[in-house]
């Protein structure tokens, strides 16, 4: 039997960077070789498009220009060697992309165009979750709490007196913890709607949600889900910033992930039973981590889904699976398995 020929993106222009490039390597240790034709294609920070020989430190070295063919005809790579190209056939792609160009419907559409099956949600549930607003609209219209927010444009200067503190400040459509503020005094507004412009013209101002961070893993489509272990973010002081650390596999300096969650079991239950449904009302297909608040009332809150979510060794989405008895090798192959019989 002919192994399946598989395209994993890594890198990217986006902030993110260094964490999907150690997503990759992940993916490269759990990947099986016997089953998996690998080509792997990394994305420069200036956006340039790199094949090579994989995920390592020196990636660049020795790679060769590449790029995702729009024409449905080559169905793949074109790679340019020697002044002329070539044409790399895949049967799937899996972009291992956090943030911006990858979780935003970016290189989804791309894929779309190239007529390759992708991993992962399409174009409308990809950018529908990338923008947090949307996702509390459409959640909120499904019967789903969401956080009180407000929007604020590129051109708008809100009055501090009128918001009721503490509140969080961050950029509407990017990734992980970057540009996040909280703010509990009307002074220090204006500083954190800068930062988080820094990231995004459109930015979201949330009322703080009182309540525990929890998070589910989710895998499948519409006809059947597989949910991970709930995890419960520990806080020791100030709130979670993912990916913010100088080196989190050693661990953050004011959080701990537990897993599986010490709640009670029936919060565990609602938390799965919503994250259900929150994948489904915003269209998600493939995986997706949905982080939520669980309220001392036991009221459950979203908090933001994220589709591409980060695969490194001591990200949240493999431990919850791994946690349910699923590792990062036999989730990589239901996700392939699930895009290449229409799932994606």
């Amino acid at each position: 039997m002919s192994r399946i020929r598989i395209g994993v993106l890594f890198g990217g222009a986006s902030e993110e960077h260094p964490v999907s490039v150690k997503s990759a390597r992940e993916v490269a240790r759990n990947l099986d070789p016997d089953r998996y034709e690998a080509h792997w294609i990394g994305i420069t920070r200036d956006g340039a498009w790199r094949l090579c020989a994989g995920p390592e430190n020196d990636w660049e070295s020795g790679s060769v220009p590449a790029m995702l063919s729009p024409d449905r005809g080559d169905h793949g790579l074109l790679v340019r060697e020697a002044g002329r190209y070539r044409v790399v056939e895949l049967d799937v792609i899996l972009p291992v992309l956090h943030g911006r160009f990858g979780e935003d419907g970016a290189v989804q559409g791309l894929c779309e165009l190239s007529g390759v099956d992708y991993i992962g949600c399409d174009v409308p549930s990809s950018a529908i979750c990338m923008d947090k607003s949307l996702a509390y609209v459409i959640s909120s219209a499904a019967g789903i709490a969401t956080p009180e927010f407000r929007i604020v444009a590129g051109h708008e200067a809100p009055d501090p007196a009128e918001l009721a503190y503490p509140v969080f400040v961050k950029p509407a459509r990017s990734g992980s913890s970057f540009g996040v503020s909280k703010v509990t005094a009307p002074d220090d507004l204006p500083a954190a709607i800068e930062a988080a412009r820094e990231y995004d013209s459109k930015v979201l101002i949330e009322r703080a949600v009182a309540g525990s961070e929890v998070g589910c893993a989710v895998l499948g489509d519409g006809r059947g889900l597989t949910v991970g272990e709930v995890d419960h973010i520990a806080l020791s002081h100030g709130f979670f910033r993912i990916h913010q650390e100088d080196s989190p596999e050693t661990g953050s300096e004011n959080s701990t992930p537990i897993v599986p969650a010490d709640i009670p079991a029936e919060s565990r239950a609602r938390v799965q039973q919503t994250a259900r449904a929150i994948y489904r009302a915003l269209g998600c297909s493939g995986l997706a981590r949905v982080d939520m608040f669980l309220t001392p009332g036991g009221e459950v809150v979203l908090n933001e889904v994220n589709t591409l979510p980060g695969l490194t060794s001591y990200s949240r989405y493999p431990r919850m699976m791994s946690a349910a008895g699923i590792s990062l090798a036999e989730v990589l192959d239901r996700l392939v398995c699930l895009t290449r019989t229409g799932g994606s």
